[in-house]
């Protein structure tokens, strides 16, 4: 029984060593995991920066086109308005100038 103990206590150690001398690769390789980690983390948040910037300069010009979109808009109704106005006016003219021409033709006849 005792051979039994001293054989597990072997084992034991035995396995504490393989596994201390595997701890160094180990590491190794869990340090360049981490590092491309760390690298892919850097990536990641260098794109959100970027895909922040653009999406903020997209709001920026879409608020600008809001503000020319209104001032056009504006624009198109006044000179709707202005374009109803001359016709009213051109047809007032003609008018007129078809009265006088009827004027003219009665002083003829």
């Amino acid at each position: 029984m005792s051979e039994f103990v001293f054989d597990t206590e072997v084992a034991e150690e035995t396995g504490r060593e393989q596994e201390t001398a595997a701890e160094p690769a180990t590491l190794a390789v869990r340090a360049d995991e981490f590092a491309a980690l760390e690298e892919r983390i850097l990536r990641a948040v260098n794109l959100v920066k970027r895909e922040r910037a653009a999406r903020a300069a997209a709001d920026e010009h879409a608020a600008e086109l809001g503000v020319r979109s209104q001032a056009q808009a504006e624009t198109i109704e006044n000179l709707q308005k202005e374009v109803g106005a001359l016709r009213a006016e051109r047809e007032a003219v003609r008018q007129r100038v078809e009265r006088l021409l009827s004027q003219l033709d009665a002083l003829e006849g």
